[in-house]
């Protein structure tokens, strides 16, 4: 690794980029590619203002595909008077030049800043894209182990499905980690305030607070519309534990991960219900003795889990969910 915190493609690491996804890894990348639905229209990055200065593309719901170049998540943008902080880089390569153009359509100003969310791929594998651009890429220290040992997996994973819009894609660590669980940054004169509590969705998880906005950037930590995922690296008691900072800091307007503009009763309902309801039915079910997959098929026919069925995947990830938290909770 290069002193830049460049991925080299030496001899080695080249093969393992190139290396087909295996075990757990594998199977859940196949599961949410699996969940895209009907084909997605060609993938188009659009800007809409937030708050002043504020901005925010709003993603695809549906899974990663050929079509939405895997940019199935949100992506947020502050212009400030030194240039633009960018919420997290995208999917790929291609998918980060799209993001930059659509930033051209709003401001002549250059992406001086780049805040990867966590580790997820459309967090982060833009990285490569804009750090040749001059931009510094940030995310919290915790985010750093976990794109070490899923960058390979999720580049042969997009390169399954992107094909040649994966190209030129490298996983490219951020050049700068935030330490400490609460960290203010001011960039450009725009003071943004960085949280932190032990991760969610992945270990890195980070918020992006804006508090003279009265907005939030959740990244991972919030989905509307659609049901969250949870996956081997996710931690759900973290991931609540990361929710409260929202309820304490009670910001007016939330960008949250995947899905539309949101308020806190907003992100409560979609994203924090059901992660208290998944918990404690499991922790009873670990307590009672009752099997990971019984309790995974009694939760999911339960009459009080029908309003996150109806979420978008829900079906398709509910079981999975219901496992991997059993299994957490198990551990604990």
């Amino acid at each position: 690794m290069s002193a830049a915190g460049r991925l080299v493609p030496t001899a080695r690491t080249a093969e393992w980029f190139r290396a087909p996804a295996r075990g757990w890894l594998a199977a859940v990348s196949i599961l949410w590619l699996a969940v895209a639905g009907s084909p997605a229209l060609a993938v188009e990055v659009r800007f809409v203002r937030v708050a002043e200065g504020v901005y925010a593309h709003i993603g695809d719901t549906g899974g990663r595909s050929y079509d939405n170049e895997g940019l199935n998540a949100n992506i947020g943008m502050v212009v400030t008077p030194e240039g633009v902080v960018l919420i997290d880089s995208g999917a790929s390569f291609q998918s980060a030049r799209q993001i930059h153009q659509a930033v051209r359509q709003v401001t002549n100003q250059p992406v001086r800043w780049v805040i990867n969310t966590g580790g997820q791929d459309h967090r982060w594998l833009g990285n490569g894209y804009f750090r040749a651009q001059g931009a510094q890429t940030i995310s919290h220290v915790r985010a750093r182990a976990d794109m070490l040992a899923r960058g390979g997996d999720q580049i042969a994973v997009l390169r399954e499905v992107l094909k040649e819009r994966a190209d030129a894609t490298v996983p490219t660590l951020p050049e700068r980690f935030i330490e400490s669980d609460d960290a203010q940054l001011v960039l450009g004169g725009v003071r943004l305030e960085l949280r932190h509590r032990g991760g969610g969705h992945t270990p890195g998880d980070m918020m992006v607070w804006l508090p003279d906005r009265n907005m939030m950037f959740t990244g991972d930590v919030v989905y509307t519309d659609r049901m969250l995922g949870v996956i081997p690296v996710s931690n759900t008691r973290a991931w609540l534990a990361t929710f409260q900072v929202i309820e304490s800091l009670r910001p007016a307007t939330i960008v949250p991960g995947h899905g539309s503009i949101t308020t806190v009763a907003g992100a409560q309902a979609s994203t924090r219900d059901y992660l208290v309801a998944l918990r404690g039915y499991m922790k009873k079910a670990v307590d009672s003795g009752v099997d990971v997959s019984a309790a995974s098929a009694a939760f999911n026919a339960l009459p009080e889990s029908a309003r996150f069925m109806r979420l978008r995947h829900g079906p398709d990830l509910m079981p999975g969910n219901a496992s991997w938290t059993y299994i957490e909770v198990e551990r604990e």
